[in-house]
């Protein structure tokens, strides 16, 4: 969907202003008796029916930030082979599947329609989970845009929801060697003085993943910064550089001291 304005009460977490707003997909994933099965559907100007779309779609659309820039890009819907990409969490079980929240990203507080609450108590509350952690005794992620907590924690938590489902120890980039989700506390498998395994053209001829104190020299940010489609990570679902979350993740390696070249680096810690 795409947004006509940026006003913050337009959603509320509680439905959309569909006066303000222009659909243009709709993702399904399907339970069958054979398993998960997705659905890609594509919105017709009118706004008023969503078709089928197998082979998904191509809308060139522009993205306008909040100082007046404006980018071109090409907003690809995928097709339903491309779901698998994310949505097939376990390599060994070669099956797609829900990818789903998780506690340690719900567990804090957002503005409803009718006051600020905690999100598990407000899934709870109106029937959307049942038997949830207490927040008290439930993890939780850092706010990735809240400057007033530690970098790192900012860092780790951006990387863990957009990153982590796929390059973890049983995901689809697990032979990366490169693992982002929130468990992982070894420098070597967050990528810190590692060289890449398989990444091709993905390296941008840097020598390794994250280099400390070097966002430039750092395939890491090269991939999160590019849109070249042989060179971008995510592989699908943007056409557009995130300049936020690049921010963010160039600046937590340029405070992260260590030197891959005498081969010292700082533990990584994650709460």
């Amino acid at each position: 969907m795409l947004r006509s304005d940026t006003s913050p009460a337009e959603y509320a977490g509680q439905g959309l202003a569909l006066e303000r707003v222009r659909l243009i997909e709709t993702r399904l994933l399907v339970r069958r008796q054979e398993g998960w099965v997705a659905f890609p559907y594509v919105w017709n100007a009118e706004q008023t029916d969503a078709e089928l779309a197998r082979a998904g779609d191509e809308f060139p659309l522009h993205l306008q930030a909040a100082d007046g820039k404006r980018t071109d890009f090409t907003y690809v819907v995928p097709n339903s082979n491309q779901c698998a990409g994310c949505h097939g969490p376990d390599n060994k079980a070669n099956r797609i599947e829900p990818i789903g929240l998780k506690a340690r990203h719900l567990n804090r507080d957002h503005r409803y329609e009718d006051g600020v609450d905690n999100q598990l108590l407000h899934f709870a509350r109106i029937g959307y989970l049942s038997g949830a952690p207490a927040p008290a005794k439930a993890p939780r992620n850092a706010d990735w845009q809240d400057a007033s907590l530690p970098l790192e924690r900012r860092a780790r938590a951006y990387l863990d929801i957009n990153c982590g489902h796929c390059h973890n120890g049983r995901g689809p980039a697990n032979t990366s060697g490169l693992w982002l989700d929130a468990e992982v506390t070894e420098n070597l498998r967050l990528g810190v003085c590692k060289p890449p395994v398989a990444a091709g053209q993905g390296t941008g001829d840097h020598i390794f993943d994250i280099v400390p104190g070097k966002p430039a020299e750092s395939i890491l940010s090269y991939r999160l910064g590019s849109t070249d489609p042989g060179a971008m990570m995510p592989e699908l679902g943007r056409g557009t550089q995130h300049a936020e979350g690049l921010a963010l993740i160039n600046a937590w390696i340029a405070a992260m001291p260590g030197d891959c070249s005498t081969g010292t680096t700082a533990t990584t810690t994650f709460h």
